[in-house]
């Protein structure tokens, strides 16, 4: 092992869950963050990291994970992955709960994570020369569409954060990195939007061609982790080729147009 320590949070699937396996295969130690034991301890099992229960929303729970790393060793990144939508109505007619949801997870948790891993990750400089914040958002979180309403809304204060942040730690040899993943083919995501709806959610990704999966994004944090001490990535946006915005995505083959007729 490397003797490095990543903190992942929404480890328990999709993006969270395939960072945690990357980071391991590149020889880090790993904690991965999430409600769901039954899911964390299948993922100790299948890679070896270290798991700890807790919620994002819950200033409780973020307290004690920062005693239970402070107990367990330095820490040299941490990845603010766990996140979700719900819905895809108007602004008009959306549901307030829904919008308190997604900001409590998308912006307060990422702010409450950081808030206590912040003083660690200072401490980990001492053996690395660097430490790293990784802040998984969207590009929900720069261009917004139609039905984004609160997810738009919740991603666009993400990134917010994440850019004041940077500036915040300016001088500090702490990277800021923001991951900005457009469409991404995980088992829960759409899922969860659409309140369970398997059909509607399966119907996201219908025939197109090629979505991102959860390793592509993995790949990309634990790459921007992984470069040398001087180079900061600031911020990296990974798309489907078959996506060219939010609303724009190709469903079908891909193919060369024909030339235009001069």
């Amino acid at each position: 092992m490397s003797g490095l320590r990543a903190v992942v949070t929404g480890a328990s699937s999709g993006i969270g869950a395939a960072t945690v396996r990357a980071f391991r295969a590149a020889g880090w130690d790993v904690v991965g963050v999430a409600r769901r034991e039954d899911r964390l301890r299948e993922l100790a099992a299948e890679t070896g990291a270290s798991v700890f229960v807790a919620d994002v929303t819950d200033q409780a729970d973020v307290d004690r994970l920062r005693d239970h790393l402070r107990e367990t060793g330095p820490v040299h990144a941490l990845v603010n992955n766990a996140g979700g939508a719900k819905g895809l109505d108007t602004v008009e007619s959306s549901d307030a709960d829904d919008w308190r949801w997604m900001f409590e997870v998308n912006v307060l948790g990422v702010k409450r994570v950081i808030g206590a891993v912040l003083p660690l990750l200072r401490e980990g400089v001492a053996s690395r020369g660097v430490a790293d914040v990784v802040n998984v958002t969207s590009i929900a979180g720069h261009v917004a569409y139609l039905g984004g309403g609160g997810y738009n809304a919740s991603k666009f204060a993400a990134h917010a954060l994440t850019e004041v942040l940077r500036l915040e730690l300016n001088g500090e040899p702490i990277r800021v990195i923001e991951v900005a993943p457009g469409m991404v083919k995980t088992d829960e995501f759409s899922l969860v939007r659409f309140g369970g709806d398997r059909a509607r959610a399966d119907a996201v990704y219908d025939s197109v061609p090629e979505p991102l999966v959860a390793e592509d994004i993995a790949d990309v944090i634990v790459d921007a982790v992984t470069r040398p001490r001087h180079v900061d990535l600031d911020l990296i946006v990974v798309k489907p080729v078959a996506q060219s915005a939010p609303h724009l995505v190709a469903r079908g083959p891909l193919a060369v147009k024909p030339p235009v007729a001069g």
